[in-house]
């Protein structure tokens, strides 16, 4: 409960009145293989299963051409755990395919990584 200094608590101050675990139905295993960089895209093929609100969010955020796990989990605002789990569904049930990044480069290159903090440094 706010303390009475804090003042009113807003419905945006309170963040996901819904747990995490709740969307993924306390699965924290995803049945697909994906990463944090493993792009998905639409197959155009309408999905077997139920959609949750989440499953639809995810659906119409990879619209615009592939997109990572990593995009899509802040998009939702979701722990990553979550995400691939919610994206993993979709990709069982027909609606999304994955698959890990091409990499031209050694991904662990340290020239690599640095410029891509550097330009995360500047977004922030």
């Amino acid at each position: 409960m706010a303390a009475p200094q804090d003042g009113p608590w807003l419905d945006d101050a309170a963040g996901r009145l819904i747990r995490p675990y709740t969307v993924s139905n306390g699965r924290t295993r995803p049945t697909a293989p994906l990463d944090l960089l493993s792009l998905v895209m639409p197959t155009g093929t309408p999905p077997a299963g139920q959609l949750g609100p989440e499953h639809s969010q995810a659906l119409g955020l990879c619209g615009g051409g592939p997109t990572s796990v990593a995009e899509i989990a802040a998009q939702l605002r979701l722990p990553a755990v979550v995400t691939k789990v919610v994206l993993s569904d979709l990709v069982d049930w027909g609606a999304l395919t994955a698959r890990a990044p091409a990499f031209r480069y050694n991904p662990t290159d340290r020239s690599l990584l640095e410029a891509v903090l550097d330009g995360l440094r500047r977004r922030l």
